[in-house]
């Protein structure tokens, strides 16, 4: 088990609730990007050494690539796949299941949340990584859902955290 102290978590929005939906080119798209490579540099700076990831599509995804490119320079970065159930991916499209597998064979390790599907398991998942963690990451377009769900656990759990606004 890593330490709680040097560990961030994250959540944001799957590309349903993106404004640029699964157009990754799209220049506020790009811009997220950037604000997110920035972040986890400062984040980085001031200590923190082990990251999880929810690891579902969309701002998942980029929170994944962007830590595994904050490794490349500081390859004392851990990065942990916090996985909901098996078979997460069962209903992405082709592009999405490949990108996950690529992800998922350059983490650190995973843990599995639950083994099966059931309707609390994206939850339990969060609950975990917060649990786990002294920050959260989240992108966050205002609206109720379960990253918002999720950055509520997480002050009422007393965790510090950064938001990303995507709205």
């Amino acid at each position: 088990m890593y330490d709680r102290s040097v560990t961030c978590c994250f959540t944001g929005h799957r590309p349903v609730k993106l404004p640029w939906g699964i157009n990754e080119q799209d220049p506020r798209c790009l811009a997220l990007k950037e604000q997110l490579a920035a972040t986890l540099e400062g984040i980085y700076e001031s200590g923190y050494r082990h990251f999880i990831c929810g690891m579902a599509i969309g701002c998942d995804t980029y929170f994944a690539e962007e830590v595994l490119q904050l490794k490349e320079q500081h390859p004392e970065v851990i990065l942990e796949a916090a996985i909901p159930c098996d078979g997460q991916d069962a209903k992405w499209n082709s592009k999405q299941k490949e990108a996950y597998a690529r992800l998922l064979t350059q983490c650190d390790f995973a843990t599995h949340v639950s083994r099966s599907y059931t309707p609390g398991c994206m939850m339990r998942r969060n609950i975990y990584m917060i649990d786990h963690s002294s920050l959260l990451l989240a992108c966050f377009n205002g609206r109720s859902s379960g990253t918002m769900s999720t950055i509520l656990y997480a002050e009422r759990s007393g965790i510090r955290t950064i938001i990303l606004d995507i709205a």
